[in-house]
């Protein structure tokens, strides 16, 4: 099942990009260009979504 996650980048100060999400609670990644953060915030959301699905289930 695919879903769109909206992500808010931002350039840090160390030259590196912070992503988060106000669609998947604890969603924070940070890569050196914005399509690594893209890539790593796609993994880390997947991640997220199993584990939350998982805790709802056992709920």
């Amino acid at each position: 099942m695919e879903q769109k996650v909206n992500l808010h980048i931002e350039r840090l100060s160390e030259g590196v990009y912070l992503a988060t999400s106000d669609d998947v609670q604890g969603l924070v990644a940070q890569g050196r260009t914005i399509a690594e953060t893209v890539a790593i915030s796609q993994d880390v959301a997947k991640k997220l979504l199993v584990s939350q699905h998982e805790v709802n289930l056992k709920g």
